[in-house]
């Protein structure tokens, strides 16, 4: 089972590197997740040079694809030949974004009347495209989900892992990155926000 977390140059490392860190807690279990990119090297919104694990033509074999935000998320949905390089497919595959990567969502017209997370600074411009923006931080429905909040991508990742691999995959992976002397109360936390932003669990 594979994961791929894409990530385009002006990229915000949080909303990277946490979902794939915490998912890649469980590749003993035979899931993991690989930084996805239209370039072998991406640059962060912050200036990090980061070499991607997987090309962009890897996003048709992946049994999950996570669109992850950043300063340039407008410029990429402008781009036809970047677009190109996303040949989404909900009905096989779990299909994740995070902040504004719910810009791609739209764009590609993935979205039908679904509602979704995104972060302050992109709400705007995801509302444009006639998408409604929830004041929360999680919402799922069916193969597609998306988080809002740079540290609302621990609840991504956990939908992921509680989708591929049972609720209790996904508890061992937040469990082990909690805080010291937080570990129950970081869980419990991140799995009722997981459940509450998917109505079908409910």
């Amino acid at each position: 089972m594979q994961v791929a977390v894409v990530t385009f140059d002006g990229f915000n490392e949080l909303d990277s590197f946490i979902a794939s860190a915490l998912i890649n807690r469980c590749r003993k279990d035979g899931l993991e997740a690989f930084i996805t990119t239209p370039t072998p090297v991406v640059t962060s919104m912050n200036g990090v040079e980061v070499s991607g694990q997987r090309p962009m033509e890897f996003i048709p074999e992946a049994d999950v694809v996570l669109i992850g935000s950043g300063v340039k998320t407008r410029d990429v949905i402008a781009d036809d030949r970047l677009l190109a390089m996303l040949p989404l497919d909900p009905a096989r595959q779990l299909i994740g974004s995070q902040c504004s990567g719910a810009l791609v969502l739209a764009r590609l017209g993935l979205l039908g009347g679904m509602p979704v997370c995104a972060d302050m600074t992109s709400r705007p411009f995801v509302e444009d495209f006639g998408v409604t923006v929830l004041d929360a931080s999680f919402h799922a429905e069916g193969n597609i989900a998306s988080a809002g909040g740079c540290l609302a991508s621990q609840y991504l990742a956990a939908w992921v892992m509680t989708r591929m691999l049972g609720e209790d995959a996904a508890r061992g992976s937040i469990g082990y990155a909690a805080p010291v002397g937080e570990q129950q109360e970081t869980v419990e936390r991140v799995m009722s926000a997981v459940r509450a932003g998917e109505p079908a669990l409910r």
